[in-house]
């Protein structure tokens, strides 16, 4: 059961990394409370990504594993700021694609009255 930690954490991670791209994918249709929704989903996902990796840590302090915790807290240091990182960086490329969106539709407004 402990073990589906990692593997939920790599799903989850994956999803962190697939909404803003959804979310990208659908800027034509200048739906602005999905990309909301999606960029607040994707952050959340990071998050829980993020804790089930911190409960696996855990876990692996609580049977005295030293040997798997040494072993393995590099790699898992590295994937969670690499995870981190990527997806700050993909829902700040959709906040830059969403703001353009939205003046382009303002400056059409605008010029419409």
């Amino acid at each position: 059961m402990i073990g589906l930690l990692n593997v939920g954490s790599l799903v989850i991670g994956l999803i962190a990394w697939l909404l803003p791209v959804v979310g990208l994918m659908q800027s034509k249709k200048n739906d602005y409370i999905i990309w909301g929704l999606l960029s607040s989903l994707s952050l959340s996902a990071c998050a829980i990504a993020l804790i089930f990796q911190l409960y696996y840590q855990y876990h692996l302090v609580n049977i005295e594993d030293w040997s798997a915790l040494m072993d393995t807290t590099g790699a898992v240091i590295f994937a969670a700021t690499v995870l981190l990182v990527v997806t700050v960086l993909l829902n700040i490329l959709t906040l830059i694609v969403f703001r353009k969106r939205l003046q382009i539709a303002r400056s059409k407004t605008i010029g419409q009255d």
